[in-house]
């Protein structure tokens, strides 16, 4: 019942957006449809991501003032508690608002996800809306040389790569002044384990992407290179807004 719901709202919707632009695509290439339909719904995504963002840079900016108040108050956890969500209410900051925007776009992205898993499926066409014209074969090789329906190492290293360039930008930089100063043991832990999945993320994509479909790895590709980009762009505008 909630596949089938979940299917009809957003799978069968998505799936007909890619067969349209495929169509209309003048040499009906699937890759370069994937590439379009993926760079299309990210662009309607951008508030959302932007939102994230902008919630994750103010946590980082005040991070050293939380972790002097967990510091302060650690054998009281909950007065540590209290005093940390008055520090959030003061500072207008909801500890939640850079996770929210990500969780929203999740049905979306595992929509996508499913979309490309079936979308060179010819059974799939069974589920195009009347005014979707029906193609009569899906070529499975893009740009001439990547077939899509088999895995493909070059782009399983490439999502490697950008993954790797992404997992970078994301993690905040620490100061000269402060690398021989301890934090409190839960920030030193998060540093750990964000360094960590840093190097471990792009070997897993690796991994993952040379097992599955070359349609789904130039999809996580497109992803990642388009929020590289938006990362760097939203970073820029948050730097000048800070500095203006």
């Amino acid at each position: 019942m909630f596949f089938e719901l979940y299917n009809q709202i957003l799978v069968y919707p998505l799936l007909n957006f890619l067969i349209m632009v495929y169509n209309i695509l003048p040499w009906q290439d699937m890759g370069l449809a994937i590439i379009v339909v993926t760079i299309i719904i990210r662009l309607l995504l951008y508030p959302l991501a932007q939102k994230s963002f902008k919630s994750q840079q103010a946590m980082q900016e005040l991070q050293p003032k939380i972790d002097g108040i967990r510091n302060k108050y650690k054998g009281d956890k909950n007065e540590q508690a209290q005093k940390v969500m008055e520090f959030y209410k003061e500072n207008k900051i909801n500890p939640l608002g850079s996770c929210l925007p990500l969780l929203l776009q999740l049905p979306i992205i595992f929509a996508l996800y499913q979309v490309f898993r079936v979308g060179l499926n010819t059974e799939s066409l069974d589920n195009l809306y009347s005014f979707v014209a029906r193609p009569e074969v899906i070529n499975p090789v893009s740009f001439g040389v990547i077939n899509l329906s088999e895995p493909n190492v070059y782009l399983a290293f490439a999502a490697g790569i950008f993954q790797f360039i992404q997992a970078k930008m994301i993690l905040p930089k620490t100061k000269k002044g402060n690398k021989k100063k301890k934090g409190s043991s839960l920030a030193d832990m998060s540093g750990l384990m964000g360094k960590q999945m840093t190097y471990f993320m792009p070997i897993l994509t690796v991994f993952i992407g040379m097992s599955l479909p070359a349609a789904l790895t130039m999809y996580w590709v497109v992803v990642t290179l388009f929020a590289i980009v938006q990362q760097y762009i939203i970073k820029r505008s948050f730097k000048a807004k800070t500095n203006a």
